[in-house]
This record gives C-alpha cells, structure tokens and sequence, in this order.
C-alpha cells in the first residue's frame, strides 16, 4: 500500500509525492526521465508489507530498464503468478508483487489485468518508447487521480497531491456538490468535487503514446473489465450456500498473504465476523498457534453498541480483541484532520468512528487490517433492499409472499406494516411519477434547503442515484439484482472504499477487502435477486453459508448498525453548540450555494426534534470545513 505519482510535460518538485508520505512512511523514490513532450517524473511512497527488503522499492525497473513501475496495492495471487511466469522465461530479484506486475506486464501486455487478482492502481512507463500505461482495479478499491493541462498531465493516488499544479484549482464542481449535499453521493462520475481533478474510475485503464500526446485532450479512457449479467446463475439455496462459503473462504486465505502483522476490523455485523471467524479457522489448520488482533468501535449509547455480538465472536474464536471508544467531542475536532485526508467531504460521523479504528491499529502496530467492506451492495445488505423486493412480489403477484415477509420485518426489526407498506408503492410507479412525488415531499419536508440559484439553473437531476444508473446505461432498476448492481457498480461501494481506503493511509494501514475478490462478487452478481432477500433476511446466502462457522447469536441478528455513530444523541445534545455555528460557517463561505432561510429551518427542526435527524446536517456542516481546509471557491 503506497502513494504514487506520475507526470508528464513539465517537471514537478517532489512536495508532489512527499505531502501523502502518510501513505508510505517505508520508503521514498524519485526518477525523472527525458522525453519528446518534456520531463516524465515517476514518484513514490513506500507502505512495506510484501518482501520488505530496499530492493523492492519504487520507482522499480524491469528488464533492463524497459519498463518501470510506480504501484499501490496488493496482488493476492503473486505466488502462482511468478511460478507461471518463471516457467515462460522470467527471472525476479525480489519476492515482491510489484516485480510480479511488471513481468506480467512485459509476458501479455495490458491482458494482464484480467490475471491479477486484487486491488491496485498503477503507472508503468517505457522510456524507449515514451508510452504510459495506467491502470485501475476492477472495483475502485485504490484510488488514481488525473489532470490534464496546457503544460501536460499528471496521475496520483490523493487529490491534494494534484491541487496547486499550473492550471489546477480549487475551484467546487457544483453538479457533485449537489449529489453529495442532496443524496450524500460521491465518487459516482470520473469527476469530483474539485472542477479541474478528475478520477480514473474503477475498471478502467489508458495507455497514451507521450510522443504523440497533445496537452489538455482527453484521455483515451477505457473499461477493461465487466461484471457478469445480473441473474445469470442458478442453484439450489444449499448450492449457492455452499458455493459462497467456498469462494468467501479463499479469499480470506489469499488476504492473509504478509510479510507483516495482520489484525481484523470487527463490528459484530455478519461479514466482518465471518472475516474473523475463517481467519481463525485458517489460522488453528496452520496451527501456528498466532492470535488474530481484531479493533472494534463501541459506545455507552446501547442503541448503536455492538459488544453483545463482538463478545460473542471473540468468545467463539482466538483472537485478541482491543476496544476503542469514539467520543462526541473528537468527532468535530478531528473534522478538519480527516477532512484533509479525504480530500473531500465525507458523508457523516461513522467516518470518524472509522477512523479510530484504523488509528488503534496503528498504535498496535499492525499494518495491514482485514474488513468486510463490500458485502452489503453484492448481497443487498441494506434494508432500502426490501422496496425493491416488495415490488418485484407484487409484479409477479406473490400475495402471500408479501405478506409473510412483512410480517416477518415487523417481527425481526419492529417496523410498523404501514411504514413498510409506504415503501411499495413508490416502486410500483412510472419513474416520472416517482420523481414528481419525491420532489413535493422534499420541498414539504427539507424547507426547500437546496433551492438556491445555483442549483436551480444547474437543473441538476432530482435523484442523483437514478441520474449515476442512467448513465451507465443500467436501465431502470426492477428488482435485487439490479439493485445490487447498481451499489456495487456505480454508487455506494466506491464512496464506501474512498472512505476506508483515506481512513487507513492516514494511520499507514493497509486495508484489505475479502468481499472483493473479483471472482466472489461475479458469483453474487450472477446469482441476481435469488438468495438474497428471503422473506424477513437480508443476506441469506451468506447466513446460509455461515451457519457452522458464525456463533448463532451473530448469524441471527437482523438489526443493521452500519458502523453507526450516536449522532442524534451527539448533535442534540454536547454538540450542538459547535454544529450551530458549523452550518453558518458553510452559508457565510458559500452564501450563493444554498437557500439560508430553507438550511436553518431545516437544521433547526432537526436539532429540535420536529423531524429524525439525518445526515445532512453532518454534510451542510462539513462542506464548510472542506472549503476552509483547501480554499475552495465556487
């Protein structure tokens, strides 16, 4: 896990891959080459955890110098690459998976992508040939960032790293703005919140020949990678049962792969504790005798504590647990810290809650922390899921069906048959109709807060959600699979992993993901609405799956926390004298951005009780410290 840059036409100044050393406190390199469109540089940060030696460091050369790599990421199944690639011909001077890149790199050229198993974001250049070639993982799990200029372009792996570039300001990109304050919604476009910094998207990759490279043109930008068609297996409950078991297990295995100390995040919630469950497993067949370290959040407020579940795994398993105790008080004074890690605004407090954990680790010196990141969107773990199941019921006129899993929600998770029977009938009209009604609840309910000129002449897309799916041209959303797509694709999952990926480096962690082995979540994509939701259960096969591993008590639980934070209980009560003058700070920065009259009626309803508290209070608040921290203008 690093920090990389990359750039060509002009010659940086090595503050460009300095300012993230957070991310690779090992090691420093530094090359620059000549060329026909003027000086390449290639920079990086070293995170040491594969083959820790200084020969593996970066910028790395290959075959003589032919090729050479800046990195960041892990390639899982290095092990059997290089035993492939030694029988072709190659020889290494290193154990490291960065050597392994560059020789698959020179044995099948930009097919070797579809080899890789794992996350990563990387540059390799030829000098002789004066060609780049730029590369994502197929779900976003390492960021790249771009600019392209008048003077040249450049890649990184953080935003910060790009701003103050010839050309490159810190200028709002108002439509992002607008789907993050609204929906809460990042990292859904190749855009971001900053005008002039782009992202190269999960999948996609760019080779460009610098000699024929013309200044401030777009990339030649494309995917490299797809998902299967949602639906496109089918097998028995006890089939896909065994089968997840099976995939999710491996993976695990090939997470493990370190040359450092390897500790697990565990919330309770079923996919970290079935991370730490086949870790353990996989640990007592080695019989090594090694103890998981696991970190878990937890809290006073019983409403959002996990411990009841975090006890019961560490009962069922050997692990060393260590506790962290996020406090209101931290959450707002650390804003600004996290906010320069995140480089942009984050979504709400369970970031900060995040952040502890990571910084726990490092305190206990593990570098590399396991997580169940990406679960919920291949397995529609979020209770949003049911609507789209309700619907599809009713299309396919399963009455009984219905009925018995609103029953069983009512049982599981308390939700009244009214409150539930208010989600269907949304689903069930035309998409027109649907946004129609959803904008005269939101000008009833939210004080018409975003009604500011600024967005009114942008004519931004009611629901951002809907707009993202459109133009990945998804098609309208029928049922799970789709839904789970979607998540996985283009929304949720992306946002998710910016967060986590920001909350790691900053501590100089490296964060693993076993839910994302490529072949795991073809599996769950593929299985489409099937064992998913299942009357009142979320995430049946994996519950199915887990059964004989996850003590009962985990495997049962049906209440969703989502790393929560007792927000309402922060921002009504010790907080609300700092988030009053937050909210005012955001409109006094930003006066033209949203409607003030609409935003104080909005929060103060909140705050006072009249209306549930949710997150956009934490991201009014929280636009305010961005534009502070980086100087952004509109």
């Amino acid at each position: 896990m690093c920090g990389i840059w990359f750039s060509a036409g002009f010659l940086p100044d090595t503050r460009h891959i300095d300012v993230v050393a957070h991310r690779g406190p090992d090691g420093h390199g530094w090359r620059v080459f000549k060329s026909s469109c003027g000086p390449v540089a290639l920079g990086h940060r070293r995170l040491a955890i594969i083959d820790t030696s200084e020969a593996a460091g970066q910028p790395m050369a290959y075959a003589g110098g032919r090729l050479w790599l800046v990195y960041n990421g892990e390639i899982y199944n290095h092990v059997e690459l290089r035993t492939e690639l030694e029988s072709l011909g190659h020889t290494f001077l290193t154990r490291s998976d960065s050597e392994v890149i560059l020789a698959a790199y020179d044995q099948w050229g930009e097919s070797c992508l579809d080899r890789f198993m794992g996350m990563f974001a990387f540059v390799i250049y030829e000098p002789g040939a004066e060609r780049f070639f730029a590369a994502r993982d197929r779900f976003g799990i390492k960021p790249l960032y771009y600019v392209s200029h008048r003077n040249g372009l450049a890649f990184a792996s953080e935003i910060k790293q790009l701003l103050g570039l010839p050309d490159v300001t810190a200028r709002m990109n108002v439509a992002r703005m607008y789907d993050y304050l609204s929906a809460g919604m990042t990292d859904h476009t190749e855009e971001t919140m900053f005008n002039d910094v782009m992202q190269l998207r999960n999948r996609e990759c760019v080779t460009l020949d610098l000699s024929r490279f013309t200044p401030s043109h777009p990339l030649p930008v494309r995917r490299w990678y797809s998902l299967p068609p949602s639906g496109s297996l089918r097998m028995s409950e006890d089939q896909a049962a065994e089968r997840f078991r099976e995939l999710l297990a491996e993976s695990v295995r090939l997470h493990l792969r370190s040359d450092v100390t390897v500790g697990s995040c565990l919330s309770g919630g079923l996919d970290s504790s079935s991370i730490v469950c086949l870790i353990d497993r996989q640990l007592r067949a080695e019989g090594n005798g090694n103890r998981l370290n696991t970190i878990s959040a937890c809290y006073e407020e019983k409403s959002v504590d996990e411990r009841p579940f975090i006890e019961a795994v560490s009962a069922a398993t050997n692990t060393q647990s260590h506790y962290v105790f996020p406090r209101a008080e931290d959450s707002l004074a650390l804003a600004e810290q996290i906010t320069w890690h995140q480089d942009e605004p984050y979504g709400s407090t369970s970031i900060f809650a995040q952040w502890c954990v990571f910084a726990r680790a490092h305190q206990e010196k593990i570098k590399v922390m396991l997580d169940g990141q990406g679960a919920d969107e291949q397995l529609a773990g979020y209770h949003a899921g049911f609507s789209y199941y309700y619907a599809s019921l009713l299309r396919r006129a399963r009455y009984f069906a219905l009925l018995r899993t609103m029953i069983e929600r009512r049982r599981f998770h308390g939700i009244p048959l009214l409150t539930q029977a208010e989600t269907i009938v949304p689903r069930l009209l035309p998409r027109r109709l649907r946004l129609l009604v959803a904008s005269k609840r939101q000008a009833l309910v939210n004080h018409d807060w975003l009604g500011s000129k600024v967005f009114r002449e942008g004519a931004f897309a009611l629901s951002p959600f809907d707009a993202a799916v459109s133009r990945e041209g998804l098609g309208p959303i029928k049922d799970i699979g789709d839904w789970c797509v979607a998540l996985t694709e283009v929304t949720n999952l992306k946002m998710l992993l910016h967060y986590e990926d920001r909350n790691s480096m900053a501590h100089s962690v490296e964060a693993r993901v076993p839910f994302l082995d490529h072949r795991l979540v073809e599996f769950c994509i593929g299985l489409g609405k099937e064992h998913k939701i299942v009357g009142g259960d979320t995430k049946r096969v994996l519950r199915r799956g887990m059964a004989d591993i996850l003590p009962e008590k985990v495997c049962q639980r049906r209440d969703k926390l989502g790393f929560g934070t007792p927000e309402e209980t922060w921002f009504r009560g010790p907080l609300r004298g700092v988030i009053e003058p937050g909210v005012e700070d955001t409109l006094r920065r930003f006066p033209d951005l949203l409607n003030p009259v609409g935003v104080r009626g909005h929060v103060k309803d909140m705050l006072n009780g009249r209306r549930p508290l949710d997150f956009s209070l934490w991201r009014i608040v929280n636009v305010g410290i961005w534009g502070r921290i980086f100087a952004v203008t509109m």
